[in-house]
C-alpha cells in the first residue's frame, strides 16, 4: 500500500516541476506540444487516482492508462530536450522522476495481478 502512496507523491513532484517549466517553452508551441505534454501528465495523474478507487480488472485498466500516458510524457520530454527547451541536467532530473513513476506503476500492476490470481484483498501485517 505504501508503494501506491509513493507513486502519487512522485507524480505530484513531476507535475509541480513540469507545469512552471512548460511555461518557459517557446510560445509558438504552447498550444500543441506543450498542451499535449501537460495533458498527458495530467491524464497519468487522473488514471492513478482512478486506479486507487478500483479493484481487480478495473484497477489494471486504469494502471495501463496511466502507463500509456507516462509513455507520452516521456516522448514529449525527449522532444523538448532535443529542441533544447530543457537543458541536459533538467532532462536527466525529469527523466529520473518519470522512470521512478514507471517502476512504481509496474509494481502496482504486478501487485494487482497477483491479488487477482489469489482472488483476495491485500493481506495485512
Amino acid at each position: 500500500m505504501s508503494e501506491e502512496m509513493v507513486v502519487f507523491t512522485r507524480c505530484y513532484d513531476l507535475l509541480a516541476w513540469l507545469v512552471p517549466k512548460a511555461e518557459t517553452f517557446p510560445r509558438a508551441f504552447r498550444f500543441n506540444v506543450v498542451q499535449r505534454l501537460l495533458g498527458a501528465a495530467l491524464d497519468m495523474q487522473e488514471a492513478l487516482l482512478d486506479a486507487q478507487g478500483e479493484r481487480g480488472a478495473r484497477r489494471a485498466t486504469a494502471l495501463r492508462r496511466a502507463d500509456a500516458a507516462l509513455a507520452k510524457v516521456k516522448l514529449y520530454l525527449r522532444l523538448a530536450h532535443q529542441w533544447r527547451w530543457l537543458t541536459t541536467s533538467q532532462f536527466e532530473h525529469v527523466s529520473r522522476l518519470a522512470a521512478e513513476i514507471g517502476r512504481l506503476i509496474g509494481g502496482w500492476v504486478k501487485q494487482t495481478e497477483r491479488l487477482d490470481q489469489e482472488g483476495g484483498a491485500p493481506r495485512s501485517g
